[in-house]
Parts: C-alpha cells; sequence; structure tokens
C-alpha cells in the first residue's frame, strides 16, 4: 500500500453526523464486539429496517442478530425478512415466540411464520404485496421489536410505499473504504426521514449469524456491538 493511501485512510472521516458505526474486528474471527451487559429492549420497541449498502454482505445475519438482541421472556422481536426464503420452526423455541407466531398465522393465514428460539420469523415477498404484508405483520408486533430486512434495491420503496412498515430506525451494513460516499447519501436521507441510523462496518462472525439465525445469540455471543443496539432500540427522543 502506498504512503498517500495510508495517509488517505488516516484522515478519511469515520462518522456521519448523528451515526453510530460498528466497531473493529475482536479476537477469533468475531466480527463486532459482545455487550458487556444483557441489553433489553423497551416495552415500545420500534420497527428497524436493515440492509446493506453497495456490495457489503452480511446484513441477513444483521437483521437476526438484532432480533436476538430485542427479544426477551415476555415478548419475542420479529423478523421480517423481504424476499427471504421461508423459515422453519426450530425444536425449541420459547413461549413468546410461539405466541406471536400463533397471532401473525391468524392474520396471514397463507404465509408460514415459524418460532425460531426466542425469536419469530416471516418471510414475504420481495414486491409491494409483500411489503404491505410485512407492514400487517409489524403491526401484529407491535408492542415489541419488528426486524425488517430488505435488499437495497427495496429500501426506498418500503420508506414511500403505503401500508408497509414504518421505521424507525436503519442498521445499514457497509464496508466503509469501499462503499464511503454511498453510505453518507443514504445515511443523509435517512436521518432527513427522522430515522435513528447505526452503520455496522464489519460482518458479525460464521457463528455468531448461525446462532443468530436459530434465534439463540446470546449478549455474550459475538453478536452487534451495545453501542448500535442502544442507538437502534433506545428510547425515542423526537417529538
Amino acid at each position: 500500500m502506498s504512503r498517500r493511501s495510508q495517509s488517505a485512510r488516516a484522515e478519511a472521516p469515520t462518522s456521519f453526523g448523528p451515526v453510530v458505526l460498528g466497531r473493529e474486528p475482536a479476537a477469533r474471527g468475531v466480527y463486532g464486539t459482545a455487550a458487556q451487559s444483557v441489553f433489553t429492549a423497551p416495552r415500545d420497541a420500534s420497527v428497524v429496517v436493515v440492509t446493506s449498502v453497495g456490495a457489503a454482505d452480511g446484513s441477513r445475519g444483521a437483521a437476526a442478530a438484532l432480533s436476538c438482541a430485542g427479544s426477551g421472556v415476555e415478548t419475542a422481536a420479529l423478523l421480517v425478512d423481504v424476499g427471504g426464503r421461508a423459515p422453519r420452526p426450530t425444536l425449541i423455541a420459547s413461549a413468546s415466540a410461539h405466541r406471536l407466531e400463533e397471532r401473525l398465522a391468524a392474520r396471514l393465514p397463507v404465509l408460514r411464520p415459524a418460532a425460531r428460539g426466542e425469536v419469530c420469523h416471516l418471510s414475504v415477498a420481495a414486491d409491494e404485496d409483500g411489503l404491505a404484508a410485512a407492514g400487517i405483520a409489524a403491526t401484529v408486533a407491535r408492542g415489541g421489536l419488528a426486524v425488517v430486512h430488505v435488499e437495497p434495491d427495496l429500501l426506498q420503496p418500503l420508506l414511500d410505499l403505503p401500508g408497509a412498515p414504518r421505521p424507525d430506525a436503519a442498521l445499514l451494513r457497509a464496508d466503509l473504504e469501499e462503499a464511503r460516499p454511498l453510505v453518507a447519501l443514504a445515511v443523509g436521507d435517512l436521518l432527513e426521514r427522522d430515522l435513528r441510523v447505526a452503520v455496522l462496518k464489519r460482518r458479525l462472525g460464521w457463528v455468531a449469524e448461525r446462532r443468530a439465525g436459530f434465534g439463540a445469540l446470546g449478549s455474550d455471543s459475538g453478536g452487534l456491538p451495545e453501542s448500535l443496539m442502544r442507538r437502534l432500540l433506545g428510547p425515542r427522543t423526537r417529538g
């Protein structure tokens, strides 16, 4: 690497205004830093949309990890994967995840929600009907956290389409060295919409993503940094 490249990287900004960025990789190949204490989402937890910017991968794993962080004994989080494969229930799931599964099945009988660990998963089509179904699901899950994962090309339709989930916050999975201008544009647009925004700079480790997919990612298992979770799930400050 040339001295000029090293200097450019050193001088590049690492924040985009009121935005929390993910931390550096942790040891043993696990990206992100585990929370130092158990994070509990507020009772009136939000709708958070998760997507990627540029060619970054790992947004689906990040969405699963966030849903695990927002689940509790009394209230399970909802993870909606727009355009994803239909989930299968796991052998072990919490009572709150089963209760949410039942409520979703009653409102969306054509779809197949599945209780997985401490989270309830739902897959919807990657079109306007699917986004409308995601909006219904988020309404059913009101009072708990709803995490909606979308591919980048569906972020704008989700934000603009009546009936789609109305997010309070957004988590962007992005490689800043490759897509900094795109990230800045995306963050600016989301902040103008009065959303809280966090950027995950590094993909989670394989083990963490795998456990998150089963709804079984603990706070000490290499999940999302606590600073990101508090930014995304903390109490609202706007009027």
